[in-house]
């Protein structure tokens, strides 16, 4: 079941929203442990091919679409990128088959908007090992974006913070974005 108001416009417009580098070294940290990485909703792959340069482990890339999985498995199969783990999946219907506490950091990115974020936040908490990091960004409400699903159903980062929360989330911080990413905000969060 695809997210309500999802889809990705030009891969090189969608590229234009974002300083990958700098918005993955504030949601991210600088280096990421050698530890798993598990990406809701991968798209092009815009931050899926710059984690897996980052990391030694696996880094797995669920997206339901057929053009964006093939999009990604393409770019994984570049010189050096031996550790990406495509997989064509309804995550929101079917949960991520991806095993219990198995992943160092999931990555939320545009997605909160879906019908049910806590099932969502539950399962990136579910494949989280203990002390694992989430990091979610979305479009803001404050401003008007060149993109983005409609301002209705858009969380605010309160709504993120208290859903986050609720599913038993710690250390909820917000992160700047505006240098790398001015139409969007973060927060991370520790199982």
């Amino acid at each position: 079941m695809k997210g309500r108001e999802s889809g990705m416009p030009d891969e090189t417009w969608w590229a234009s929203f974002f300083d990958v580098e700098g918005a993955l070294n504030v949601l991210c940290g600088a280096e990421l442990p050698s530890g798993d990485v598990v990406e809701f909703g991968c798209g092009y792959g815009t931050f899926t091919v710059p984690v897996a340069r980052r990391t030694t482990g696996i880094v797995t890339a669920l997206d339901i679409e057929e053009d964006m999985i093939a999009c990604v498995r393409q770019k994984s199969e570049e010189p050096g990128l031996h550790n990406i783990h495509v997989i064509q999946r309804d995550f929101i219907a079917e949960g991520s088959g991806v095993e219990t506490g198995s992943q160092s950091h999931v990555m939320i990115y545009n997605l909160l908007h879906v019908e049910n974020p806590l099932n969502l936040l539950r399962e990136a908490r579910r494949v989280l090992k203990t002390g694992g990091r989430l990091s979610v960004m979305h479009w803001r409400s404050d401003i008007s974006t060149p993109r983005g699903p409609s301002l209705t159903i858009r969380p605010r980062p309160l709504q993120c913070r208290k859903w986050m929360t609720e599913v038993g989330f710690t250390n909820i911080t917000s992160v700047d974005l505006q240098p790398f990413c001015p139409y969007h905000y973060g927060l991370t969060a520790i199982r």
